[in-house]
């Protein structure tokens, strides 16, 4: 990634603006607003890229899509970008944000993978667990893998905890192989 650096700078910045102004949370949550429309739409995330659209022209979609929506520190990031010729790099941008957003808080990043979409409630569940385990607040990001067949995997940091069905019928499995039980016909 050739702009990673750049991303980074750009991201460092809006949030020691935002910390001036005492709207990093709120900043914060219009990253995490890009990040997942751009995400959600792969023709968004093409134009923006696109050499051939005019940064102009990407900046009126920007305003049209999230004015009234995101906080004037966010809209001036887009004129900013726009400016410097740097929209495509908006995305990477908002990512980079989130997690040093995340680091200055000293919120941990939970990754939680599930055969299925968690719920809220379940969701709600998992961080006031976490919370009360670590005493660390955390934000969850939920891999979808049907392959675990059910249960979860927990993963903070470089702690993992597996209580996956798959899991679950491997140790089964091993069990098995290692005893020497044999059945009399």
């Amino acid at each position: 990634m050739k702009n990673a650096r750049a991303a980074i700078r750009y991201a460092k910045a809006i949030l020691n603006l935002a910390k001036d102004s005492k709207e990093e949370t709120a900043v914060n949550d219009d990253m995490l607003f890009i990040v997942s429309t751009i995400s959600e739409n792969e023709t968004f995330e093409v134009m923006l890229k696109s050499p051939v659209v005019k940064p102009s022209e990407k900046t009126k979609v920007l305003k049209a899509l999230f004015e009234g929506k995101v906080n004037n520190i966010t809209l001036g990031l887009f004129h900013l970008l726009e400016d410097n010729k740097r929209i495509s790099m908006l995305l990477s941008i908002a990512k980079q944000y989130a997690i040093i957003y995340d680091f200055d808080k000293n919120i941990k990043i939970a990754k939680v993978t599930t055969a299925v979409p968690l719920t809220e409630e379940i969701e709600k569940k998992v961080l006031a667990k976490i919370e009360s385990l670590t005493g660390d607040k955390a934000n969850i990001e939920n891999v979808i893998n049907p392959a675990i067949l059910g249960g979860f995997i927990l993963r903070i940091g470089d702690v993992q905890y597996d209580a996956s069905i798959s899991n679950y019928l491997y140790e089964l499995k091993k069990e098995f192989d290692n005893s020497h039980f044999i059945p009399k016909i």
